[in-house]
């Protein structure tokens, strides 16, 4: 399903023409993405303006940036600091120095980046007003925004965690500002000891695969156990995965994406699916299952195959799910069962089969959560039941099963381009694309990327959390 004014929000004389005549109509701006795998510097080139700080996480920034391939502008210090040298030394790119804030009126970066971790009180937010209100107005399109800081429970003093919880009200307010030009805004909370984590979240999030995620809070830690050594380029590469619901959709760009990466991709959906099913599997070289993961013997005989073909799992995401919407007092008891079922019950027996036996060490889970499960929806109550209940799930098993380097998380999609939305009567169709930051609805491709991401090595900071595929979307935040 295509957005029509997305489309047209492309061409000069429909823009022009809304601005002269003063519409109310918001011209989405169509978004970067990727059309191949990752690669080893998929930021070379581009300027980024960074606020650098003085501690372990700026020289993190540092040498991400310039491995990355960035050219980087260091904005209001008197000189390049030494991190900032000693990396462009390394990687052959030097940083620009802009020593007052307001310098560099000529360039146009594609991304801003503030190390705001050494922030003690409130009297140091001035510093995102400093730094922001120059530059953010000369953002290229479909631009990056980050602040990164400390962990507000990990904050010595009870100023610097109000000064820290700041920073998340701060860019989710940023996001709004800025989605009208297709660019994105996060906070990455950095707990202590888990610096290094940062390097694989920060080449995401500034890369086109990161393209209708915005708004939101990423929190790293060190719970899980990460790679010695990181590959850029197919971290999947000898990896299994498990795709249920992977005939269409979400599921079949997710299988597909993990197989760009290097992941051979178990295919799985219902029986009556065989064909569709089939044919993603046979596009990506992965392996076609077919089950009806509500099946009582269904965990069983999942668990069977992976380990019979493959010796096991390194990857498992529960794509596959059902609605089955009626107001509360108009729904039959059966419709409540089969979605709680399918998106939650299901989920759970599978997982509990797989942690015994079959998840590697090492391995990732991701479930398919939703804003509705978040913000509620009229005639959804079950499946915002369900929804809302992965949530707990994977906040209460993070913890634990980290201690197997494991990690788990829910990701929650907005409005996405699927058949499903496409049934959705035209104007609630309209309405709902239109309220996200970004004005526009997300693409099937769009939450693959951050099922693709969190399955990757370099995700290891990450686990027990809920994160929104959404365009940073005004409701359930």
């Amino acid at each position: 399903m295509s957005d029509r004014l997305v489309e047209l929000s492309t061409a000069p004389w429909f823009r022009q023409g809304v601005k002269q005549l003063g519409l109310p109509i918001p011209t989405p701006q169509m978004l970067k993405r990727p059309d191949g795998p990752r690669v080893e510097q998929p930021l070379r080139g581009l300027e980024v303006a960074v606020c650098p700080g003085t501690g372990v996480i700026d020289k993190v920034i540092a040498s991400t940036l310039t491995e990355a391939g960035a050219n980087p502008i260091i904005v209001g210090r008197a000189s390049i600091p030494t991190s900032w040298s000693e990396a462009g030394e390394a990687f052959g790119r030097p940083a620009q120095l802009c020593a007052s804030w307001d310098e560099g009126e000529d360039q146009s970066p594609a991304a801003l980046i503030i190390d705001a971790s050494e922030f003690k009180g409130p009297a140091d937010l001035r510093t995102l007003y400093d730094f922001f209100n120059p530059w953010l107005p000369r953002l290229k399109r479909c631009s990056r925004v980050i602040v990164i800081g400390r962990t507000p429970e990990s904050a010595k003093t009870a100023e610097a965690a109000a000064a820290h919880a700041g920073l998340e009200g701060f860019i989710r307010s940023v996001a709004r500002e800025v989605g009208r030009k297709g660019a994105t805004a996060h906070v990455i909370y950095v707990a202590p000891r888990a610096e290094r984590r940062l390097a694989g979240l920060l080449r995401f999030l500034l890369s086109d695969r990161s393209a209708f995620i915005s708004g939101q809070p990423w929190r790293l830690s060190s719970s899980v156990k990460a790679p010695k050594n990181e590959s850029w380029s197919l971290p999947l590469d000898g990896q299994v995965a498990l795709v249920t619901g992977a005939a269409r959709g979400i599921g079949a760009a997710t299988a597909a994406a993990l197989a760009a990466e290097g992941a051979m991709v178990v295919c799985l959906d219902r029986p009556g699916d065989e064909d569709a099913t089939s044919r993603v599997a046979q596009e990506i070289g992965g392996v076609p299952l077919m089950a009806d993961i509500t099946d009582d013997d269904a965990p069983a005989r999942i668990q069977e195959a992976l380990l019979d073909q493959f010796g096991g799992v390194d990857i498992v995401i529960h794509n596959a799910g059902i609605t089955r919407d009626k107001t509360l007092a108009r729904m039959k008891p059966e419709w409540w069962d089969q979605a709680v079922d399918v998106n939650l019950g299901a989920v759970l027996r599978i997982n509990e089969r797989l942690f015994k036996s079959g998840l590697r060490d090492g391995g990732r889970v991701v479930c398919l959560s939703s804003v509705a499960g978040l913000a509620g929806n009229v005639g959804q109550t079950n499946y915002a039941a369900s929804k809302a209940g992965l949530v707990g799930y994977v906040s209460h098993l993070g913890p634990s099963l980290a201690k197997r380097g494991i990690a788990i998380h829910a990701v929650a999609p907005g409005f996405i381009e699927t058949r499903l939305t496409n049934a959705i009567p035209v104007v609630t169709r309209e309405a709902g694309r239109r309220m996200s930051a970004l004005g526009q609805g997300g693409q099937p491709q769009d939450v693959a990327e951050l099922l693709t991401f969190l399955s990757t090595p370099s995700a290891a900071g990450l686990t027990g959390q809920v994160i929104r595929a959404c365009g940073g979307m005004f409701i359930g935040a």
